[in-house]
């Protein structure tokens, strides 16, 4: 009789014996590039997501399925070889291209984490209900380092009120990026490679546009999020002091 650690051990050892011996014939016996292949099958993705249309679809279906409380993890092998790819060629001095990862994760859009969530952080601690007052408290840390699971587990998943308003995030704000830098040349497009997506902003932002007006777009990005979280957020907010109260006169 095999004990069941015995047996658990060797079930999760068989899968990842057979991908790295697979790996082994292919890449080093055969020589065959998964690198450039990968590349190959989702190469078309970039003149789509190199559009303003591309760019907030793109967006949108990243927070769509976040507030469904999906990892946005499970698109990284679709988006990553795209998104390094046009930063690569901004490198290079081929392109410019504006849908790149430093662009996404630290130059301007998700200001506390997918969705820009910072704002509804902020509104959250100053918030009447005990509930999102302490979430709110809660998840300021995690939020400066751009770490939003707290917040987005602990208030927007399957909520209504506001699974919308980070919808919106991912329609509204990509436009107002391109419009400020590919439309209006207001601020720069970022032109160096940075994956450090923790860097708290605005240092994130001066570290890859390297300007005053790279910081302001990032400012005008924070205040229409704001603009976007705060009628749903007060919605939430009154919902949440009516059960408050309903359940406080119960144990009186």
């Amino acid at each position: 009789m095999i004990p069941d650690f015995v047996r658990s051990w060797f079930d999760a050892m068989l899968p990842i014996g057979i991908v790295v011996l697979t790996g082994w014939i292919f890449v080093d016996l055969l020589g065959f590039d998964v690198y450039n292949a990968v590349l190959a099958i989702f190469m078309p993705l970039q003149s789509v997501i190199e559009t303003p249309w591309g760019f907030s679809l793109m967006m949108l279906i990243v927070c769509f399925l976040y507030s469904l409380g999906i990892s946005t993890w499970v698109l990284t092998p679709v988006l990553n070889p795209v998104l390094l790819t046009a930063i690569q060629a901004n490198i290079d001095g081929k392109a410019m291209n504006l849908v790149t990862d430093p662009t996404i994760y630290s130059a301007y859009l998700w200001i506390g984490g997918i969705g820009c969530t910072m704002p509804l952080v902020f509104m959250l601690m100053r918030s009447k209900s005990k509930k999102l007052k302490a979430l709110g408290t809660a998840s300021v840390a995690p939020t400066i380092f751009n770490i939003n699971e707290p917040i987005v587990f602990g208030c927007i998943a399957w909520n209504p009120l506001l699974m919308v308003p980070m919808w919106l995030q991912g329609l509204i704000l990509p436009l107002i990026v391109w419009l400020f830098t590919k439309v209006i040349a207001f601020a720069p497009i970022p032109t160096v490679m940075f994956q450090m997506w923790y860097c708290p902003f605005p240092i994130a932002t001066w570290l890859t546009t390297g300007t005053i007006s790279g910081i302001l777009l990032m400012l005008i990005v924070f205040v229409v999020a704001a603009a976007i979280w705060y009628p749903f957020f007060k919605a939430y907010e009154k919902q949440e002091c009516e059960r408050e109260a309903a359940e406080a006169t119960e144990r009186v």
